[in-house]
């Protein structure tokens, strides 16, 4: 049974195993280390555990037990305790002429043994407790390192004798708490800038993914808190977090079995593992094990590996980071260490068990006296695995311990002086005076370092950082990597040299640890529903929006002038656009217009050469000549949406294309008219022929004109048309355009152009089917067909289009609907007057039969409807033939007088003349 668990402990424990039963020598010396001195100073150290032998079912105690050695980093603490004496005693102004000396017992962990420290140092024996009958002398202060757990149960029998603790352990917010623990003091520094410094690191490297591994206990608690807290802030995510009890308890057989990190682990790089305990902790043990070397470990000061070493070239720990509290440097500790042998210090069982196990020496027969050892052996010769003389964080703050006591006994000592001089008698202090001195005392070390045990005014500490360098397993190297001070600017906080960063065994470059990979430039996060925020997937930004950096929650809009590059990275520079006389829509627009506006004006020269001729006289040719101008009006109107637009051609644009479509479509209007009155003219005398003669259909121009006019104006008096940019129709560029201002009066121009047209065509289309001898209503109603043709047609096409597209449309409209009227109405007579010329005289009148019920009579620029005039109806109903010629034909400037005989001869052979004269 006895094997089974000490294998047990040998797989469970990472811990260097000295079992005294193998050597009598070392079981017969004691435990406890001495040094009389005028003032004791008490200290308590875990250097060795004492496990009890139980049975498997019956869990009852038994006195039996076996030590185990345990931390050689912890022994670091107790030479510190003694070289901070014995360089007081050397001091010639702090306690003069007072030796102090030191009593040492090893702090149990054990349920059963944790007590027994603590006892011996107030009673002063190994015996009854709270009973004394010793003479030797009893400390007047105790040091200890113990944890939150440990003090929670030490302290209030401490506390009862008033004796006072000063902790070199690192710093617990618990323990400030004067009300509960009113008798212990902290030498160590503030610590709540470790979870922002570990976080800082981690920003620093991107790591966003991190798991932490925590000792149990209320430091442990709290620092989890600051962790979370600043991840939150940082956005670095929590991967786990595993909480990991002390393995030190007093039964062999219920040791834990912990099952650390191996189904977490797989998915980061970067573990955080913090230590709050001065005791035996396995989890180094549990994560070496597996041999992960490709991780990194962030870690505080409190961590150490395994100082055995495992004869194994690769180590799991190799390129750990740790935070270690910043201290000045103690000269002469390597000195002392270098100096400190069994023979100077022959109580202290520690040293001479420890320098039996490393420099092959042997015990005496009779006295169990140290012997055949190495010559000048030395603990500086030893390997880093076996004994690191670098002064640990926890070792400096024994120093300041052993001095922060040293001070407070010198004031207090001063202070009995002066109040009570008491010549050379023999000082006797009772502990609990110390407190008002403990408590205020400020001094300043000798490596220059100020302390302070007030917690109130005790600031945060500075770190270091370091890298554990142990490959091959053994060199155990620290090598100061940068620092972390929060006494300056955020941006100031954190520097480190990466270049010299030794990383885990097969990482060759910074390692990455992040839930999902980085979004690049061009993509955000889009988070993943019941997942932490850093796990998250890459959406592309949407159009016209860009991020420029790496892992950005929201995508930034560009400004209105620059447009987002393919890539969605930058915005860029949007080119200013506008329907320009050089680009290919606009120089075939500007060809069309001036090509057309030269057609009208040559058909206006035309009809202005052969203006004596009948097809020319027809139908009024001052309407014909104004339809014309007004025609290369429109056409040239074209050209003011083609080019950089201004203010104002922003403002002709629209008031110039109301006014001559008005006069254009208006001129129209009237020649319908004109042809529909010279029909309806039933007899001579009557009150349309009256008013066609007096040629009132003319006026129809001004009227209308002035009507648009006014429409125009009340537009450019309200809402004018102004200069607009469009940035959203071209991707990449800025149209300048004009804007209509008022959209209301813009359809209002263009329903009454629409109107008018309207109006025309109807008229036109009844007339169709007169007689059509030189007679244009059909080219009138074919004509004001094609123009509200071209403009019901713009009117969704201009709505749908965007850009340089509408104002191409509005242009094209333009030009087809003026096309519409200068080919349908002047296209037949130019083609009559150019290549028919025959057809364009008076005599093609002459013998034509079979007229309905009258005939038409171009000339003189009237339309003039000729009845035929009977009162025998019935002979009109059955005409055959209708015979006129015309007689008394005068020529005159001003006065033209026709007249005309008509012989209607019928089916009996009738006969009926009609004779008209007109002016």
């Amino acid at each position: 049974m006895l094997l089974f668990i000490v294998l047990l402990l040998l797989l469970q424990l990472p811990v260097l195993l000295c079992i005294f039963d193998n050597e009598a020598c070392l079981r017969k010396r004691g435990t406890s280390v001495h040094k009389h001195g005028d003032m004791v100073i008490g200290g308590t150290f875990s250097l060795y555990i004492s496990l009890y032998f139980t049975g498997i079912v019956n869990l009852e105690p038994r006195k039996d037990f076996f030590n185990i050695q345990l931390m050689l980093d912890n022994y670091q603490n107790f030479l510190a305790f003694i070289f901070a004496i014995e360089e007081i005693n050397r001091h010639p102004h702090l306690l003069p002429n007072i030796s102090l000396g030191y009593e040492f017992h090893n702090f149990l962990y054990s349920h059963w043994m944790i007590m027994k420290s603590p006892l011996v140092l107030l009673t002063g024996q190994d015996g009854i407790p709270n009973y004394s009958c010793g003479t030797q002398r009893k400390p007047v202060a105790m040091l200890t390192g113990t944890v939150w757990a440990a003090a929670a149960q030490i302290e209030p029998l401490m506390e009862l004798y008033k004796f006072p603790q000063v902790s070199f352990g690192s710093f617990d917010p618990t323990l400030t708490k004067k009300g509960k623990f009113p008798s212990v003091y902290q030498v160590a520094p503030k610590e709540t800038s470790l979870a922002p410094g570990m976080v800082s690191l981690m920003v620093h490297f991107s790591w966003t993914w991190v798991g932490l591994v925590i000792t149990e206990g209320q430091k442990g608690l709290k620092f989890l808190l600051d962790m979370r807290r600043e991840m939150d802030r940082s956005g670095v995510c929590v991967a786990f977090v595993k909480m990991i009890s002390t393995p030190l308890v007093s039964y062999v057989i219920r040791l834990p079995q912990y099952d650390i990190l191996t189904k977490h682990i797989s998915s980061l790089n970067v573990v955080v593992i913090y230590y709050d305990t001065d005791g035996l902790n396995n989890v180094n043990y549990h994560i070496g094990q597996y041999k992960m070397m490709w991780k990194v470990w962030v870690t505080n000061s409190q961590w150490h590996a395994d100082m055995a070493g495992k004869n194994f070239i690769l180590d799991t720990f190799h390129g750990t980071l740790i935070f270690s509290n910043y201290h000045e440097e103690i000269s002469d500790f390597k000195s002392f260490v270098q100096e400190a042998n069994p023979f100077k210090y022959p109580e202290d069982t520690y040293l001479v068990m420890y320098w039996f196990q490393n420099f092959h020496c042997s015990f005496s027969g009779s006295d169990c006296e140290l012997q055949d050892c190495i010559p000048n052996a030395t603990l500086v010769q030893l390997p880093m695995n076996r004994f690191d003389t670098a002064m640990s964080d926890q070792s400096y703050n024994v120093y300041n311990a052993v001095y922060a006591v040293a001070h407070a006994l010198h004031e207090m000592l001063l202070h009995q002086v002066e109040i009570y001089p008491m010549g050379n008698r023999e000082r006797r202090i009772s502990p609990w005076q110390l407190h008002p001195f403990l408590k205020n005392i400020k001094f300043e070390n000798p490596a220059g370092e100020k302390v302070n045990l007030d917690e109130e005014t005790k600031l945060d500490s500075d770190y270091d950082i370091l890298n554990f360098w142990n490959f091959p397993e053994g060199i155990r190297l620290k090598i100061k990597l940068g620092t972390f001070s929060p006494h300056v600017p955020p941006n100031q906080q954190l520097s480190i040299s990466e270049d010299m960063i030794e990383w885990g065994y097969g990482l060759t470059e910074t390692p990455q640890s992040v839930c999902s990979e980085s979004c690049n430039p061009g993509f955000r996060k889009s988070p993943l529903e019941g997942k932490p925020a850093c796990c998250f997937d890459c959406t592309p930004c949407t159009k016209n929006e860009i991020t420029n950096d790496t892992d950005m929650e929201h995508c930034v809009k560009c400004p209105d002038y620059q447009y987002a590059s393919i890539e969605r990275m930058h915005c860029l520079q949007k080119s200013v656009v506008f329907l320009a006389f050089e680009d290919p829509l606009g120089k075939m627009l500007t060809i069309t217009a001036l090509i057309l506006t030269i057609l009208t004006t040559a058909v206006l020269g035309l009809f202005v050469k052969h203006r004596d001729t009948p097809i020319v006289k027809a139908n009024n040719r001052a309407l014909s000549y104004t339809l014309l101008i007004s025609l290369t009006c429109c056409f040239l109107c074209s050209l003011l949406f083609i080019g950089r637009p201004n203010t104002a051609t922003c403002v002709l644009q629209q008031t110039t294309f109301g006014l001559v479509f008005t006069v254009a479509v208006s001129t129209v209007l009237a020649k319908t008219i004109t042809v529909v009155l010279a029909f309806k003219v039933t007899a001579p005398g009557r009150r349309m022929r009256q008013l066609l003669m007096s040629g009132a259909p003319n006026s129809i121009i001004p009227m209308c004109s002035l009507m648009q006019l006014t429409l125009c104006g009340i537009w450019m008096g309200t809402n004018p048309p102004y200069i607009d940019t469009d940035t959203h129709s071209e991707h990449g560029h800025i149209i300048i355009m004009c804007n209509k201002g008022s959209l209301t009066a813009f359809y209002c121009v263009l329903g009454y152009l629409g109107s008018l047209a309207l109006v025309s065509f109807t008229l036109a289309f009844l007339a169709r089917n007169l007689p059509d001898t030189f007679n244009e209503a059909k080219f009138l109603t074919f004509s004001m067909l094609v123009f509200c043709s071209v403009w019901v047609t713009f009117l969704p096409v201009y709505h749908s289009s965007k850009g340089k597209a509408m104002v191409a449309m509005e242009v094209f409209s333009i030009l087809a609907s003026s096309a519409g009227l200068l080919g349908c109405i002047f296209g037949p007579k130019c083609y009559i007057i150019l290549l028919r010329s025959d057809k364009n005289s008076l005599h093609v009148f002459r013998n034509r039969n079979n007229f309905c019920d009258g005939f038409i009579l171009f000339y003189s620029d009237a339309k003039l409807k000729i009845p035929l005039y009977s009162t025998d109806t019935n002979m009109l109903k059955h005409h055959e033939k209708l015979v006129w010629n015309m007689q008394d034909t005068m020529y005159e400037p001003g006065h033209q007088v026709i007249s005309f005989n008509v012989t209607l001869h019928g089916h009996r052979g009738t006969h009926l003349n009609y004779t008209e004269e007109f002016q």
